[in-house]
């Protein structure tokens, strides 16, 4: 049975760590349903997330795999129960006078924000788990999706547990080595 899985890849911001990690996945055949990467807290490191379908086999080798890039500091899956785990969407809709007031109603009911209100249309931007967003998008359809993007999922581990216990380590390793 396929599930869909979320991990998280600490990782050392260098050239070309992207595509190393990414071609991890194609050689294995596994497609990734959405990436995302961006700095950390720590100067020096990154963090990418990616989600994936699949069942446990593939996900342990994915995680089993990804380990062994020297540039990856820390793998962890972010569970649904103890993760929040979001989504940002823009969408630009036709906004004609008779279909503005629904328009507004609905993103309301998403706790969507119009971001551009133009004469003809709105930009609306829309946040939450990739269903919600997913929903939203299937009833702005019909009033005319003239242009979306969407971020790709982003997560973080609930409570106290951090996802960084390599850090310091990694930070030492590059002082000693510049020294």
């Amino acid at each position: 049975m396929k599930n869909q899985f979320v991990i998280a890849i600490r990782v050392s911001n260098r050239f070309g760590v992207l595509t190393r990690v990414s071609a991890m996945f194609s050689r294995r055949g596994f497609n990734i349903d959405s990436l995302t990467v961006s700095p950390t807290e720590t100067e020096g490191v990154s963090r990418i997330t990616v989600t994936m379908q699949g069942d446990t086999y593939v996900k342990n080798q994915m995680i089993k795999q990804l380990s062994k890039l020297n540039e990856v500091l820390e793998i962890c899956e972010m569970s649904k129960d103890s993760s929040v785990i979001r989504e940002m969407a823009l969408v630009k809709i036709s906004a004609r006078a008779d279909t503005r007031q629904d328009i507004i109603t609905t993103a309301n009911v998403f706790r969507a924000n119009i971001i551009d209100y133009g004469t003809d249309s709105m930009v609306i931007i829309v946040t939450g788990e990739s269903t919600k967003i997913d929903a939203f998008i299937k009833l702005m359809q019909p009033f005319g999706i003239l242009e979306m993007c969407r971020t790709g999922v982003v997560a973080l581990e609930r409570g106290e547990q951090c996802l960084r216990s390599k850090d310091m380590e990694y930070i030492n390793t590059l002082k000693n080595s510049n020294e």
